[in-house]
């Protein structure tokens, strides 16, 4: 569990927020926040504020992280760059997560590395993470800025021959009532664009590789895109699914088989696949997968629930006993 709990004997009163500096060797605005979140208990209880003085007994619960071998795939005295398996978070979603990729940053970096980006859990790729608070801030920035151009490899469903874009704009979903999607495409939106590049096709499973370049940087952007052209990712268990098969994967009713069966896939089939950005010389960082390989983890049309016209179907209310 990379959070734990230590105690710890003060015999001489001091300032709670010097301690922590001290002790973890920690900046300020990061020893008050451990306070803020009710961190750091004095004789078993919180303290009342940053400003609080301690004593005696005293507790601490902080992240210790522990490594399962993921190791940065480059390295610089700047940042490392990480190649995330699918189905990992990027940052402890709970104090109970047993694992994220913070835990590799932190075990390789220390305590001031940090993720620079988001990827969802069940993307892989590569993950960027810098190694001391300048590399942070400039790294933040830049990504903001867009001056960090990204590309995705993703395997969709059908065929797809011709290169095309897509230029929808996109609004969050604030109704999980009718549907589980977390955006939707809506004239009232954010831009979004993207642009899609047919790598190959697949006969045997009919599924197509592509490059998925996003021009901009939206919730879900390259999902809701291909859904919305119907050729939805395979394996995506929010856009496709029926509105049971996707509140089921949710609350990790969704069985292997069930999820293989009614997404097309094992996992979501999406690769973030290249970094192309300029801090202090020019980089064009590539994943060493070779994503046309993970076409193993999905299943034969045959196999699968799924209908391009209307999407993903079920057979009946019920699948293979999902909602039980």
């Amino acid at each position: 569990m990379p959070f734990v709990q230590r105690r710890f004997h003060l015999e001489e009163e001091q300032l709670a927020f010097v301690w922590l500096m001290r002790t973890f060797g920690i900046t300020q605005g990061e020893a008050q926040r451990i306070i803020d979140r009710g961190r750091l208990l004095c004789r078993g209880e919180t303290l009342p504020d940053k400003s609080a003085r301690i004593s005696g007994e005293v507790e601490v619960v902080y992240f210790e992280p522990q490594s399962r071998g993921n190791a940065p795939i480059v390295t610089t005295p700047d940042f490392y760059l990480f190649d995330k398996p699918s189905g990992v978070l990027v940052h402890p979603k709970k104090m109970t997560t047993p694992y994220s990729m913070l835990d590799e940053v932190r075990f390789h970096g220390g305590q001031h590395a940090n993720a620079v980006h988001r990827i969802d859990k069940e993307t892989s790729g590569l993950l960027l993470a810098s190694r001391h608070k300048e590399s942070e801030r400039f790294l933040k920035g830049a990504f903001e800025r867009k001056a960090i151009q990204k590309s995705y490899r993703a395997w969709a469903t059908g065929r797809i021959e011709e290169p095309f874009s897509v230029d929808a704009p996109i609004i969050l979903n604030n109704d999980y009532g009718p549907t589980k999607h977390k955006v939707f495409i809506h004239r009232e939106g954010k831009r979004a664009y993207t642009t899609f590049l047919p790598i190959q096709y697949d006969e045997r499973l009919d599924a197509t590789l592509l490059e998925c370049i996003p021009h901009t940087g939206r919730t879900h952007q390259i999902r809701i895109h291909l859904f919305h052209v119907k050729h939805p990712i395979l394996g995506d268990p929010i856009y496709g699914p029926s509105y049971e098969i996707a509140e089921a994967y949710l609350e990790e009713r969704l069985s292997s088989e069930q999820r293989l069966k009614y997404t097309g896939a094992s996992r979501l089939m999406l690769h973030a696949y290249s970094l192309d950005f300029h801090y202090k010389q020019h980089w064009k960082l590539y994943s060493p997968d070779d994503f046309s390989q993970a076409k193993t983890e999905i299943a034969l049309p045959r196999e699968r629930e799924f209908n391009v016209t209307n999407g993903w179907k079920v057979e009946s209310e019920k699948p293979d006993e999902v909602l039980s």
